[in-house]
Formats: C-alpha cells, sequence, structure tokens
C-alpha cells in the first residue's frame, strides 16, 4: 500500500517537473501557489517523499529469479 503511494508521488512529482521542462508550466504552482505557500510547499514536499519512498524498489530482488 505505502510502496503504491509513493510511486503515485513520485510519477505526480515527474509529471509536474516534466512540464516544467518542457512547458514551462508548473502545475502546483498554477493550482497551489507554488513554493510561497503552505499547499504548495506540501505538495512539493509529498512528491520528495514519494521519490525517497521509492528508493527501496531499486534495490528490492525480484522473488523467483
Amino acid at each position: 500500500m505505502l510502496e503504491k503511494l509513493a510511486i503515485l508521488l513520485a510519477v505526480a512529482g515527474g509529471l509536474n517537473w516534466g512540464l516544467v521542462g518542457f512547458l514551462g508550466l508548473d502545475a502546483v504552482e498554477l493550482c497551489l501557489g507554488g513554493a510561497v505557500t503552505i499547499p504548495g510547499r506540501v505538495a512539493y514536499t509529498l512528491a520528495a517523499m514519494g521519490g525517497v519512498g521509492c528508493l527501496p524498489l531499486l534495490f528490492r530482488s525480484r522473488k523467483g529469479r
């Protein structure tokens, strides 16, 4: 359950960074006011926590192989 939540948050953060890179559009800034507001900081923090939460998935071995 927590792994799926971490992946979801990391994907949302990745999509936002993709929008920033390709279109110069920051969805968090557009929707929540960016890093200068509390909701924006929460959104950025959750995306970062999702990325950190996905780190163990890189090092987990597959069962049966």
